[in-house]
């Protein structure tokens, strides 16, 4: 029900009290005495409710207001619905905490809410077991200062969140833990962080297994095609027949050499990422070079390759790591576009950034296979793929290279008009 009080009618109330007063007065003959005592009894009577409203504010602890009649029920009975208002809200907002408390602490992954200044505000049990982080009493603390690497601190400096940042886990040397800061409401911070231990042993068994298995087959397929090369190298000893098959195994035997030699330079890329190892590269040298070498693989198709390469720009990275990468890209440019084709190179200045681009009008690549492309082993088309020898790790070979000096690949192609193979890298000039 609402209640309006309004000044007009609260000096209504009151003139009409005091009129009845003096009239009263009037009539026993004491108008003043009667209207002074009257304004004493209202007086009291509104200090009365006062002292009833405080009292029930500050020192009851019940919620149902003082039993009054007139302006003070009606206040009694409006604060009272304020208060079950403020109650009834108040719980819907306990259980929308507890539902998100239940949620977080249901989660796989450690998580903490930060502030825009990076402090901490609330964080999951998860958090206490993999980062020794302890809510609520590590509140108000800034999360660089509770975990303490280098790597994580220099994630922060930069500020680029959007890959994620890898650390041993303060309490548990043997898990690894796979950071990712993100946007959470308007001036606050989502952390969470992921135990990777399992994931990180799977691929370094794998690794090893390639890397094994290749080492391990290496040697007899140096074996087989040794012989195989001596018998063909025999004049007259066999006949036609056999002289093909030895021949066929000849190819294959040379096939799988190259897959095994692709496969030991992706595992030593994939292991090796030292930033100790990086030193000041001669790009424009090493791409010379390499445009060199492109005119022996180019004697079958006679494609025509040109070049433009910027004598002043440098990178700071591993020189066979960049040499693998740069003859890959120009190695496909070669195999997959048609005999009598163009092939042009550039290694030149873009914006802030210097930029490797292999261009060809070959075939090029369909849009739903551009984003698969680097993947190990996939294929575009697996029949081209074998006439051309390729073995579907080239590009896998140079997402990891380029994973190691901060580089970013970026392929435009369009279906039957070629295609342009693009590396940026931060540029260190000669001068």
């Amino acid at each position: 029900m609402y209640f309006r009080l309004s000044v007009k009618s609260i000096f209504t109330r009151l003139l009409t009290i005091l009129s009845i007063s003096v009239l009263f007065g009037f009539i026993i003959g004491q108008p003043l005495l009667v209207l002074c005592i009257s304004s004493l009894a209202l007086l009291c009577w509104h200090y009365h409710h006062l002292l009833k409203l405080v009292k029930w504010l500050w020192r009851s602890k019940t919620i149902s207001p003082p039993q009054s009649e007139g302006v003070w029920g009606r206040i009694y009975d409006g604060l009272y619905r304020q208060i079950r208002q403020h109650r009834h809200k108040q719980k819907q907002l306990n259980d929308r905490i507890r539902k998100f408390r239940d949620g977080a602490e249901a989660l796989p992954d450690a998580a903490l809410v930060l502030s825009d200044e990076l402090t901490i505000l609330w964080g999951n049990k998860k958090a206490q077991r993999i980062l020794g982080i302890r809510w609520p009493s590590d509140v108000g603390q800034r999360i660089d200062n509770l975990i303490r690497f280098p790597e994580f601190s220099k994630y922060l400096e930069v500020g680029n969140f959007e890959q994620p940042c890898h650390i041993i886990s303060p309490v548990n040397s043997e898990l690894q833990l796979e950071l990712r800061l993100m946007a959470y409401g308007s001036d606050q911070v989502l952390f969470l962080a992921r135990d990777v231990s399992k994931i990180k042993r799977l691929e370094e068994m794998r690794r090893d297994f390639v890397a094994n298995v290749s080492h391990e087959l290496k040697t007899p397929l140096t074996v087989v095609r040794g012989y195989v090369e001596m018998i063909l190298a025999t004049e007259h000893a066999l006949d036609p027949h056999w002289q093909k098959a030895f021949s066929t195994i000849e190819t294959q035997v040379s096939r799988m050499d190259r897959l095994v030699e692709q496969l030991l330079v992706l595992s030593r890329v994939e292991n090796h990422a030292d930033a100790e190892d990086k030193q000041l590269v001669d790009m424009p040298r090493l791409i010379r070079g390499l445009v060199e070498d492109a005119t022996w693989l180019n004697q079958d198709k006679q494609h025509e390759i040109t070049a433009d390469i910027a004598d002043d720009l440098l990178v700071d990275g591993i020189e066979t790591e960049l040499k693998s990468a740069c003859l890959n890209l120009i190695s496909n440019a070669i195999a997959y576009t048609s005999a009598h084709g163009n092939v042009h190179i550039s290694w030149l200045l873009s914006g802030n950034k210097v930029k490797f681009s292999v261009k060809d009008n070959g075939p090029g690549i369909r849009p739903e296979h551009v984003n698969r492309i680097t993947e190990r082993f996939f294929r575009v088309d697996k029949s081209r793929s074998r006439d051309t020898g390729g073995s579907g790790l080239g590009l896998s070979i140079v997402k990891h290279v380029l994973y190691h000096h901060n580089a970013e690949l970026a392929i435009e192609s369009q279906w039957g008009e070629g295609s342009e193979f693009i590396i940026y890298f931060e540029a260190i000039n000669r001068f």
